[in-house]
């Protein structure tokens, strides 16, 4: 992990707690969109909450490792390497991290 791709993660937290108490879908979704959105390499006027990031928004596996990085950093835990190749597009990183911290998923 390079120093450089450490300090985005950190200067990306937007809340301090990774705790589940009082989240739901709406600020998971918001904090999940506002990292991407923050991301160098995404376009926010492409970004919608089911683009693919390697199809649509021309990540490749690199920028998508950094960009799940960032997703943990926020979250405070690691998404195993099986879990992070499924993780394509941004609906699919709210679904996955509603369940591992139950919450409810719409």
């Amino acid at each position: 992990i390079s120093q450089h791709a450490i300090q985005r993660c950190s200067q990306w937290r937007c809340y301090a707690s990774a705790s589940s108490a009082g989240l739901s879908q709406d600020k998971i979704t918001e904090r999940v969109m506002t990292v991407i959105k923050l991301f160098e390499k995404i376009s926010a006027e492409k970004l919608t909450i089911e683009s693919h990031f390697m199809k649509e928004l021309g990540l490749d596996s690199l920028d998508h490792v950094e960009l799940l990085m960032a997703i943990e950093d926020e979250f405070g835990f690691e998404i195993p390497d099986q879990d992070a190749e499924k993780l394509n597009k941004p609906s699919d990183i709210i679904k996955y991290l509603c369940e591992k911290m139950e919450v409810d998923y719409k």
